[in-house]
């Protein structure tokens, strides 16, 4: 499966629970971001977070509020579970360019 497929399933994954957890709903309302996903082998994906939904998928440089970068092979791990994000952070496979909060809240898109 390719990033962009993983990327669009775990949008919808993430609208879902949206849908049903009404603690992560409340977390999430009046939250307005840019979310861009950066790869160095496999260029870059942007979407947003509006209205406590996940949408709009694009590709192509874009700027974000928060900024994930990475290659292909560590986010196929990420959403394979192969790997967590502690610990590819710790590997610096993985770098996110946020705030503290921003984090936070989106920390159940993985």
């Amino acid at each position: 499966m390719e990033v962009k497929e993983l990327i669009e399933n775990a949008m919808k994954a993430f609208n879902e629970k949206v849908k049903e957890d009404e603690k992560m709903a409340k977390e999430l309302e009046g939250l307005e971001r840019t979310v861009v996903i950066r790869l160095s082998d496999d260029g870059t994906y942007g979407f947003r977070v509006s209205n406590k939904e996940a949408k709009d998928l694009k590709e192509g440089d874009a700027e974000g509020d928060i900024e994930i970068l990475s290659d292909s092979q560590t986010i196929i791990g990420l959403f394979n579970k192969e790997i967590g994000p502690m610990k590819a952070m710790a590997t610096k496979k993985l770098k996110i360019n946020a705030s503290l909060q921003d984090m936070l809240k989106m920390r159940k898109f993985f």
